[in-house]
């Protein structure tokens, strides 16, 4: 993300309200909340404005300094990463609990960065135990705000002092980026993807299954194109998942699919296809979005197996013909090189208008044995939507809908993106979706 303003980071340790708190300074639902511990893995980033001033905010995992199991080492070393960048750091306690020998440390290792820190005692809509006020200022901290993020009281008076040298200025313009939201099941690379294509350890990557909750984003450039990747938390059939953080993820997941520009469908060569794919896929593919299907872990698999891979995975996503089909090795690297370039056509393919006489020169080449198609118009772009004026009322057939579709991309092109037909009847009107 741009360093050219200051940055806030929230710490503290598990499940004392750092998302809640990014949730409210922030004032989007950008970070997960809920009663379950450890629920923030890696650092998510946004931005907030407070009397004209502008700063970026980051949400790290719950750190435990000497926690020498894999998922909270990474978590403390993405905070790290994140400390290292900031102007400000908010230290988040529970004001409802007595201090613990890890909020000491953390303590201790806040003070050697050298950073502003304040003190913000969360939870005390409840009131703060007042035996408990000397334990916190023997932190050493000499700022020290109490709050509750979860009712919004005393955030004003925190966001006064934390950003009372930070520089006042306009909103700058919004930079234009294509968003690229990476999809898939648990474990199939996505996070692996990211850093590969950021050239960044900026997700934490490990071989237990669902390690990414949250979506985490990047913003990079390449050959003057922006781009921001969102990797997106392992999506489960909501059937299937019992913990509230995993259906929150569905729902956020799904979410980002919905904002995003393009999507990356990352599925497992060495696991092969699987059900769950297509139910991810189907949801790219419902919110109109051009989709890249990235088969990753190719390395792992027989080369001589690819015609048939490729195959099998074409039969059982046919909703998905449109999209292009890349074989890859996150890990290694390979397959990847062109990516930013595939995502960069699709993009723009999704945004491609057609003038209204080049569609109708185009229809007059065309011959429709069930009706005549008066006249054809583009409606929209992200998906391209075109209009179909007939002389009968309802839906095409559905062949002849696939028919005109793949002219329109045989001369237009629309790589990688569903296309959306209406159809208008003389006496009426319906509407109908085509991929």
């Amino acid at each position: 993300m741009s360093n050219e303003i200051p940055a806030v980071v929230i710490v503290g340790r598990p499940n004392v309200g750092k998302s809640t708190l990014f949730n409210r300074m922030t004032g989007q639902r950008r970070s997960i909340v809920g009663d379950e511990p450890g629920i923030t893995r890696d650092r998510i980033h946004g931005y907030a404005t407070h009397e004209g001033k502008r700063f970026e905010l980051i949400d790290t995992g719950g750190i435990v300094v000497d926690d020498a199991d894999f998922i909270p080492s990474q978590i403390l070393a993405q905070a790290r990463v994140a400390l290292d960048r900031a102007s400000q750091v908010i230290f988040l306690i529970d004001g409802r609990s007595e201090l613990t020998a890890s909020d000491r440390e953390l303590a201790a290792l806040l003070h050697k960065t050298g950073k502003p820190v304040t003190l913000v005692v969360n939870k005390c809509d409840t009131g703060a135990k007042e035996s408990l006020m000397h334990d916190f200022y023997s932190l050493g901290i000499k700022d020290i705000f109490p709050v509750s993020s979860e009712h919004g009281l005393g955030i004003d008076a925190l966001l006064d002092h934390i950003t009372k040298n930070f520089p006042a200025e306009a909103e700058p313009e919004p930079e234009t980026a294509i968003k690229v939201a990476i999809i898939g099941r648990p474990n199939v690379g996505k996070s692996t993807l990211l850093n590969a294509l950021t050239g960044k350890e900026r997700s934490i990557v490990s071989a237990i299954a669902g390690t990414t909750r949250d979506a985490v984003d990047e913003a990079i450039e390449h050959d003057g194109t922006k781009y921001i990747f969102v990797d997106t938390a392992g999506i489960r059939r909501k059937g299937k998942t019992t913990e509230m953080t995993e259906k929150l993820s569905v729902v956020m997941a799904r979410r980002h699919i919905r904002l995003a520009d393009v999507v990356l469908l990352v599925m497992d060569a060495s696991e092969g296809f699987v059900g769950a794919d297509a139910t991810i896929g189907g949801y790219a593919h419902e919110g109109g979005r051009p989709v890249i299907l990235c088969v990753n872990k190719w390395d792992l698999v027989n080369a001589s197996k690819r015609k048939e891979f490729q195959e099998n995975l074409r039969d059982h996503l046919k909703f998905l013909d449109y999209a292009p089909l890349v074989f890859m090795s996150a890990l290694k690297g390979t397959g990847i090189g062109h990516l930013l370039d595939l995502i960069k056509r699709v993009n723009a393919s999704a945004s491609h208008r057609v003038t209204t006489g080049e569609l109708n020169r185009f229809l007059e080449r065309l011959h429709f044995d069930e009706r005549k198609i008066l006249y054809i118009t583009q409606a929209g772009v992200h998906p391209p939507s075109f209009v179909l004026f007939t002389d009968k009322t309802g839906p095409l057939h559905f062949s002849h809908e696939r028919y005109l579709t793949n002219q329109i991309r045989k001369r237009f092109g629309f790589e990688g993106t569903p296309i959306h037909l209406k159809v208008r009847g003389r006496t009426g009107a319906r509407a109908r979706k085509q991929s």
